[in-house]
């Protein structure tokens, strides 16, 4: 297995995307939304980790982040993925084979928005994915992404450390 390569030196917004275990539609279910939202939230005081933008789809994140310069943020993604996953199966029956109890992909892929537009860019691509997708026909109808911060509502799922437009 290739390692893949993280430059956490940067003091860069990041893209990062990360999938469920075989692609699987695991994040149908809003409680289990609610599980990546409220530790996406302890990314953020734990490890000062700013969040610009993100989408939750049905099989997979996409997040706009900007770590501390140095923060190893595929570890700390790597935390945030164990420990919701912990709670997921903590609020489900105990599947038979081991399989049944994998919730995400190993790996994380993240992108080095290397310009504030870049990020903007990464930002928009995450708020019409599910419109490209066909889960909504606009993007304020998709509750589980930043766009509705973004458009001056504040009753959100997880507020966002707004990018300078």
């Amino acid at each position: 297995m290739t390692k893949l390569r993280h430059y956490d030196q940067t003091n860069l917004a990041r893209f990062v995307t990360f999938s469920t275990y075989r692609r699987v539609t695991a994040l149908n279910d809003d409680w289990l939304k609610q599980i990546v939202i409220d530790e996406l939230k302890a990314l953020r005081v734990r490890y000062s980790i700013r969040i610009h933008g993100y989408v939750l789809m049905p099989e997979h994140v996409h997040l706009v982040l900007w770590p501390p310069s140095g923060e190893e943020l595929g570890r700390r993604i790597g935390e945030m993925k164990s420990r919701s996953a912990r709670a997921f199966f903590a609020g489900r029956p105990i599947g038979g084979d081991k399989e049944t109890r994998i919730l995400w992909q190993r790996r994380c892929y993240d992108h080095n928005c290397r310009t504030i537009k870049d990020a903007i860019v990464k930002i928009n691509y995450c708020h019409n994915n599910p419109v490209a997708r066909g889960l909504v026909t606009e993007a304020g109808d998709w509750s589980w992404s930043s766009f509705n911060w973004y458009q001056g509502l504040r009753d959100v799922p997880l507020e966002i450390d707004s990018v300078e437009l």
